[in-house]
């Protein structure tokens, strides 16, 4: 087993309460196994002089959302010539930015929701009417940010009054992400699928339906015990569960995940199609995330999950 190990964590984003309670997960399964680990907060500014220090040490990459997530940091630990979990840089770059993966998923002939692009700064009521003659039912996303933070729905023409009203809130809250992404609407199950390489091979672990209370699979619900149900194996016809799994596969390959990864999808019923939503390499390693649930359901222990992410080091 690795000695020198350091757990990353924190990351002061959106995120960071995430990042903490993943941290507090690994660290437990670690002390199960009566393996040594540090832990170090990170503060995306100081910490290129910080990691200096622990040049012999193997870091467990247990941050969300921007700088820990998106290939800046994993950037810095290959400079060091740090060894690190999860993803690269190229494939932690490519999936946190939705259009750029969006259009990689359409090259290799994945059914993904039509979409455009408009910058937070030049965000305006005449694009945005535009947009709802284009699509009529639409999605708004930051381009790059995890855990569904500044997702907006708009559904009904009420609820695209309302955002008209509040779009400066809107562009305020969104000040630090430079693109949005504008996805058509699709309606239909919330499915969710996580990957794993075990034994040099990529596998799918489940399919989980997601039924939030929520209008949709947020923060609160990803992240709040009681704020979604989890139908673990998902109801779905068996050829569209194995379906699943497969496409689940390939996002993983195409997109150049390492070690672990979760891809969402949709579900339509009417068309009998399945969307792809999105990669994460950082899926969440909480008490109620979906990844360490689906291994359980497959009979594969979450200290095995864990301890498997540092037998695929980049």
């Amino acid at each position: 087993m690795i000695k020198n190990i350091l757990i990353l964590e924190g990351g002061l984003n959106e995120e960071n309460d995430v990042s903490l309670a993943t941290s507090k997960e690994i660290q437990k399964i670690l002390n199960q196994n009566k393996v040594e680990f540090k832990v170090l907060k990170v503060n995306p500014k100081n910490f290129h002089k910080k990691i200096i220090k622990y040049k012999k040490f193997v870091c467990i990459n247990a941050l969300h959302g921007p700088f820990g997530e998106d290939g800046q940091i994993q950037k810095i630990l290959k400079k060091n010539k740090i060894k690190f979990t999860h993803s690269n840089i190229r494939s932690s770059k490519i999936c946190f930015d939705k259009i750029l993966s969006k259009k990689i998923i359409e090259k290799n002939k994945i059914n993904t929701p039509k979409f455009s692009t408009i910058s937070v700064k030049n965000m305006n009521i005449k694009q945005l009417l535009n947009l709802k003659k284009k699509y009529n039912k639409f999605v708004i996303k930051p381009n790059k940010s995890g855990s569904s933070f500044g997702i907006k729905i708009l559904k009904t023409q009420k609820e695209f009054k309302k955002f008209l009203s509040a779009i400066n809130t809107f562009k305020n809250k969104l000040s630090k992400h430079k693109e949005i992404l504008i996805e058509e609407f699709i309606s239909g199950k919330e499915l969710t699928v996580s990957t794993i390489k075990l034994h040099k091979k990529i596998e799918a672990l489940a399919v989980t339906e997601i039924k939030s209370n929520n209008s949709f699979f947020d923060y609160q619900a990803k992240y709040s015990k009681g704020y979604a149900k989890h139908i673990l194996p998902a109801k779905l016809s068996k050829n569209n569960y194995k379906k699943c799994l497969k496409l689940a596969i390939k996002a993983h390959k195409v997109l150049g995940c390492n070690s672990i990864a979760r891809t969402d999808f949709i579900y339509n019923q009417k068309n009998k199609k399945i969307y792809f939503l999105e990669t994460n390499t950082q899926p969440g390693l909480t008490p109620i995330s979906l990844l360490p649930e689906q291994g359980k359901f497959r009979k594969i222990s979450f200290s095995n999950i864990i301890l498997n992410l540092l037998k695929h080091l980049n």
